[in-house]
Protein backbone atom coordinates (compact mmCIF):
# COMPACT_ATOMS: atom_id res chain seq x y z
CA UNK A 1 0.00 0.00 0.00
CA UNK A 2 1.45 3.78 -0.63
CA UNK A 3 3.06 5.57 2.26
CA UNK A 4 -0.01 8.50 1.76
CA UNK A 5 -2.65 8.80 3.67
CA UNK A 6 -5.95 10.55 3.94
CA UNK A 7 -8.17 11.69 6.93
CA UNK A 8 -11.03 14.26 6.27
CA UNK A 9 -12.76 15.99 9.84
CA UNK A 10 -14.75 18.49 10.37
CA UNK A 11 -14.35 21.39 12.70
CA UNK A 12 -18.23 21.43 13.80
CA UNK A 13 -20.36 25.17 13.90
CA UNK A 14 -18.38 26.73 16.34
CA UNK A 15 -15.14 26.41 17.46
CA UNK A 16 -16.36 24.42 20.89
CA UNK A 17 -17.48 21.54 18.40
CA UNK A 18 -14.45 19.95 17.58
CA UNK A 19 -13.96 16.57 18.67
CA UNK A 20 -10.67 15.10 20.92
CA UNK A 21 -10.51 13.11 17.73
CA UNK A 22 -10.21 15.30 15.29
CA UNK A 23 -8.26 17.76 16.98
CA UNK A 24 -5.36 14.80 17.25
CA UNK A 25 -5.91 13.83 13.87
CA UNK A 26 -4.94 17.42 12.95
CA UNK A 27 -2.11 17.96 15.04
CA UNK A 28 -0.68 14.20 14.11
CA UNK A 29 -0.91 14.93 9.83
CA UNK A 30 1.97 15.98 8.32
CA UNK A 31 0.21 18.31 5.86
CA UNK A 32 -2.96 20.15 6.74
CA UNK A 33 -5.46 21.60 4.46
CA UNK A 34 -8.41 23.24 5.39
CA UNK A 35 -11.13 25.48 4.28
CA UNK A 36 -13.01 26.96 7.11
CA UNK A 37 -16.17 30.07 7.69
CA UNK A 38 -14.23 31.88 10.64
CA UNK A 39 -10.84 33.36 11.44
CA UNK A 40 -10.89 31.82 15.45
CA UNK A 41 -11.20 28.54 13.63
CA UNK A 42 -8.61 29.23 11.33
CA UNK A 43 -5.96 30.34 14.18
CA UNK A 44 -7.05 27.27 16.20
CA UNK A 45 -6.22 25.19 13.14
CA UNK A 46 -2.55 27.03 12.33
CA UNK A 47 -2.01 26.36 16.17
CA UNK A 48 -2.80 22.27 16.25
CA UNK A 49 -0.37 22.45 12.98
CA UNK A 50 1.88 24.91 11.59
CA UNK A 51 1.71 23.07 8.18
CA UNK A 52 -2.26 23.84 7.50
CA UNK A 53 -3.11 25.53 4.20
CA UNK A 54 -6.01 27.24 3.28
CA UNK A 55 -8.11 25.76 0.51
CA UNK A 56 -10.60 29.21 0.59
CA UNK A 57 -8.09 30.29 -1.92
CA UNK A 58 -9.56 28.44 -4.66
CA UNK A 59 -12.56 30.28 -4.84
CA UNK A 60 -13.69 33.41 -7.10
CA UNK A 61 -15.85 35.97 -7.60
CA UNK A 62 -18.24 34.34 -9.91
CA UNK A 63 -15.81 31.36 -10.70
CA UNK A 64 -17.98 27.77 -10.74
CA UNK A 65 -17.93 26.07 -7.50
CA UNK A 66 -17.27 23.04 -9.22
CA UNK A 67 -14.28 24.39 -10.67
CA UNK A 68 -12.84 25.35 -7.38
CA UNK A 69 -13.42 21.46 -5.82
CA UNK A 70 -11.96 20.19 -8.76
CA UNK A 71 -8.85 22.62 -7.51
CA UNK A 72 -9.20 21.59 -3.89
CA UNK A 73 -8.95 17.60 -4.61
CA UNK A 74 -6.36 18.08 -6.69
CA UNK A 75 -4.38 19.94 -3.73
CA UNK A 76 -5.22 17.31 -1.58
CA UNK A 77 -4.45 14.37 -3.78
CA UNK A 78 -1.06 16.07 -4.28
CA UNK A 79 -0.20 16.17 -0.91
CA UNK A 80 -1.28 12.35 -0.37
CA UNK A 81 0.87 11.23 -3.29
CA UNK A 82 3.53 12.86 -2.01
CA UNK A 83 3.49 10.01 0.80
CA UNK A 84 2.49 12.64 3.82
CA UNK A 85 -0.25 11.59 6.24
CA UNK A 86 -2.61 14.32 5.66
CA UNK A 87 -5.91 15.63 7.02
CA UNK A 88 -8.31 17.94 5.50
CA UNK A 89 -10.32 19.97 7.62
CA UNK A 90 -13.87 21.49 6.08
CA UNK A 91 -16.37 23.61 8.20
CA UNK A 92 -19.28 22.01 10.02
CA UNK A 93 -19.47 18.11 8.78
CA UNK A 94 -16.93 17.17 6.18
CA UNK A 95 -19.57 14.88 4.81
CA UNK A 96 -22.54 17.51 3.96
CA UNK A 97 -22.09 19.60 1.30
CA UNK A 98 -18.48 18.96 0.87
CA UNK A 99 -18.14 17.77 -3.06
CA UNK A 100 -14.45 17.74 -2.23
CA UNK A 101 -14.33 15.69 0.87
CA UNK A 102 -16.09 12.87 -0.69
CA UNK A 103 -14.31 12.92 -4.47
CA UNK A 104 -10.94 12.86 -2.66
CA UNK A 105 -11.33 9.78 -0.20
CA UNK A 106 -12.89 7.83 -3.43
CA UNK A 107 -10.13 8.58 -5.91
CA UNK A 108 -7.21 7.84 -2.63
CA UNK A 109 -9.12 4.64 -1.95
CA UNK A 110 -9.31 3.88 -5.94
CA UNK A 111 -4.95 4.79 -6.04
CA UNK A 112 -4.27 2.30 -2.89
CA UNK A 113 -4.07 5.10 0.09
CA UNK A 114 -5.82 4.84 3.02
CA UNK A 115 -8.70 7.45 3.59
CA UNK A 116 -11.21 7.58 5.35
CA UNK A 117 -13.65 10.74 6.93
CA UNK A 118 -14.17 11.01 11.09
CA UNK A 119 -17.87 12.32 12.13
CA UNK A 120 -18.55 15.81 12.86
CA UNK A 121 -21.17 18.50 14.54
CA UNK A 122 -23.37 20.00 11.54
CA UNK A 123 -25.81 22.29 10.95
CA UNK A 124 -28.54 19.25 11.20
CA UNK A 125 -27.43 18.88 14.20
CA UNK A 126 -27.95 22.19 15.70
CA UNK A 127 -30.71 22.87 13.89
CA UNK A 128 -32.91 19.53 15.93
CA UNK A 129 -31.69 21.04 19.19
CA UNK A 130 -32.54 24.48 18.55
CA UNK A 131 -35.58 24.02 16.70
CA UNK A 132 -36.77 21.32 19.66
CA UNK A 133 -38.26 18.49 17.51
CA UNK A 134 -37.85 14.62 17.28
CA UNK A 135 -36.87 13.79 13.49
CA UNK A 136 -37.86 10.12 14.42
CA UNK A 137 -41.49 10.71 13.47
CA UNK A 138 -40.58 11.48 9.95
CA UNK A 139 -38.03 14.52 8.65
CA UNK A 140 -37.21 14.58 4.60
CA UNK A 141 -34.08 17.16 3.70
CA UNK A 142 -33.45 18.16 -0.08
CA UNK A 143 -31.13 20.89 -1.67
CA UNK A 144 -33.33 23.69 -2.69
CA UNK A 145 -31.72 23.92 -6.24
CA UNK A 146 -32.30 19.48 -6.64
CA UNK A 147 -35.84 19.76 -5.19
CA UNK A 148 -36.93 21.72 -8.15
CA UNK A 149 -34.54 20.20 -10.91
CA UNK A 150 -35.58 16.34 -10.14
CA UNK A 151 -39.41 17.85 -8.63
CA UNK A 152 -39.34 16.19 -5.96
CA UNK A 153 -42.07 14.85 -4.14
CA UNK A 154 -42.74 16.31 -0.57
CA UNK A 155 -44.39 14.35 1.71
CA UNK A 156 -46.64 17.02 3.73
CA UNK A 157 -47.25 14.76 6.94
CA UNK A 158 -43.19 15.11 7.17
CA UNK A 159 -40.74 17.68 9.12
CA UNK A 160 -39.37 18.93 6.00
CA UNK A 161 -35.87 20.61 5.42
CA UNK A 162 -34.14 22.94 2.46
CA UNK A 163 -30.76 23.48 2.35
CA UNK A 164 -28.81 26.07 0.51
CA UNK A 165 -32.65 28.03 0.06
CA UNK A 166 -30.75 32.14 -0.88
CA UNK A 167 -28.70 29.85 -3.42
CA UNK A 168 -31.37 28.31 -5.25
CA UNK A 169 -30.18 27.76 -9.13
CA UNK A 170 -26.44 29.83 -8.53
CA UNK A 171 -23.77 27.17 -9.64
CA UNK A 172 -21.42 29.65 -8.73
CA UNK A 173 -19.55 31.85 -5.66
CA UNK A 174 -19.88 34.98 -4.97
CA UNK A 175 -18.47 36.94 -1.63
CA UNK A 176 -20.86 38.98 -1.61
CA UNK A 177 -23.60 36.15 -0.93
CA UNK A 178 -26.70 35.31 -2.38
CA UNK A 179 -29.50 38.12 -3.52
CA UNK A 180 -32.22 34.77 -3.26
CA UNK A 181 -33.54 35.90 -6.93
CA UNK A 182 -34.73 32.49 -7.43
CA UNK A 183 -36.36 32.00 -3.91
CA UNK A 184 -40.07 33.13 -5.66
CA UNK A 185 -39.93 29.89 -8.23
CA UNK A 186 -39.43 27.95 -5.31
CA UNK A 187 -42.33 29.18 -3.29
CA UNK A 188 -44.34 28.48 -6.17
CA UNK A 189 -43.11 24.71 -5.80
CA UNK A 190 -44.22 24.97 -2.38
CA UNK A 191 -47.62 26.33 -2.78
CA UNK A 192 -48.70 23.10 -4.85
CA UNK A 193 -48.66 21.28 -1.46
CA UNK A 194 -48.83 24.00 1.13
CA UNK A 195 -51.32 27.02 2.07
CA UNK A 196 -49.50 30.41 1.97
CA UNK A 197 -50.14 31.00 5.18
CA UNK A 198 -48.37 28.24 6.18
CA UNK A 199 -45.59 29.03 9.09
CA UNK A 200 -42.12 28.58 8.35
CA UNK A 201 -38.84 29.01 10.24
CA UNK A 202 -35.60 30.43 8.55
CA UNK A 203 -33.04 28.75 10.35
CA UNK A 204 -28.60 29.64 11.19
CA UNK A 205 -26.97 27.79 13.56
CA UNK A 206 -24.97 30.20 16.12
CA UNK A 207 -21.19 30.61 14.60
CA UNK A 208 -20.68 31.20 18.38
CA UNK A 209 -21.13 29.26 21.99
CA UNK A 210 -22.01 33.23 22.85
CA UNK A 211 -24.15 34.18 20.19
CA UNK A 212 -28.05 33.05 19.75
CA UNK A 213 -28.99 31.11 16.74
CA UNK A 214 -31.49 32.72 14.00
CA UNK A 215 -35.09 31.70 14.49
CA UNK A 216 -37.72 33.66 11.99
CA UNK A 217 -40.80 32.66 12.10
CA UNK A 218 -42.43 33.44 8.56
CA UNK A 219 -44.39 32.20 6.29
CA UNK A 220 -44.84 30.43 2.73
CA UNK A 221 -46.25 33.53 1.10
CA UNK A 222 -43.97 36.14 2.96
CA UNK A 223 -40.72 34.35 1.76
CA UNK A 224 -41.83 35.10 -2.14
CA UNK A 225 -42.31 39.07 -0.57
CA UNK A 226 -38.66 39.69 0.10
CA UNK A 227 -38.43 37.73 3.28
CA UNK A 228 -34.67 38.07 3.99
CA UNK A 229 -33.15 34.81 3.21
CA UNK A 230 -29.08 34.36 3.79
CA UNK A 231 -27.05 32.55 2.11
CA UNK A 232 -26.81 30.10 5.12
CA UNK A 233 -30.13 29.81 5.69
CA UNK A 234 -32.27 26.21 6.25
CA UNK A 235 -36.10 26.77 5.60
CA UNK A 236 -37.90 24.56 7.93
CA UNK A 237 -41.44 23.35 7.06
CA UNK A 238 -43.41 21.78 10.01
CA UNK A 239 -45.58 18.95 9.25
CA UNK A 240 -49.15 20.29 7.40
CA UNK A 241 -50.84 17.46 8.36
CA UNK A 242 -50.99 13.70 10.54
CA UNK A 243 -50.48 10.81 8.42
CA UNK A 244 -52.80 8.34 8.98
CA UNK A 245 -52.27 4.95 10.21
CA UNK A 246 -52.93 1.92 8.24
CA UNK A 247 -55.67 -0.61 9.67
CA UNK A 248 -54.35 -3.45 7.73
CA UNK A 249 -51.40 -3.35 9.31
CA UNK A 250 -52.05 -2.48 12.46
CA UNK A 251 -53.76 -5.96 12.38
CA UNK A 252 -51.19 -7.50 10.93
CA UNK A 253 -48.96 -6.61 13.91
CA UNK A 254 -51.60 -7.03 16.44
CA UNK A 255 -51.58 -3.81 17.42
CA UNK A 256 -55.04 -3.00 18.59
CA UNK A 257 -54.41 0.71 19.79
CA UNK A 258 -51.03 2.93 20.70
CA UNK A 259 -50.05 4.92 23.37
CA UNK A 260 -49.66 8.34 23.40
CA UNK A 261 -47.96 9.91 26.37
CA UNK A 262 -50.27 8.40 28.93
CA UNK A 263 -53.39 8.14 26.90
CA UNK A 264 -54.58 5.40 24.57
CA UNK A 265 -55.58 7.00 21.59
CA UNK A 266 -58.38 5.63 19.42
CA UNK A 267 -57.18 4.24 15.78
CA UNK A 268 -57.89 6.28 13.02
CA UNK A 269 -60.60 5.23 11.09
CA UNK A 270 -59.00 5.89 7.57
CA UNK A 271 -58.97 2.70 5.26
CA UNK A 272 -55.47 3.51 4.11
CA UNK A 273 -53.19 0.51 3.20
Amino acid sequence: MPTGSLVVVGTGISVGHITREAELTIRSAEKVLFCVADSATERLILKLNPTAESLYVFYGEGKPRKETYQQMVDRTLECVREGQRVCVVYYGHPGIFVNPSHRSIKIARAEGYSAKMLPAVSSLDCLFSDLGFDPSSGCQMFEATDLLLRRRELDVSAHTLLWQVAATGELGFSYKGFDGKNIPTLVEYLLRLYPADHEVVIYEAAQYHVCDPVIIKSTIAELAAGQRVSGIATLYIPPLKRQPMSLSMLKRLGLGSFLDGKRLVPLETNNSQ
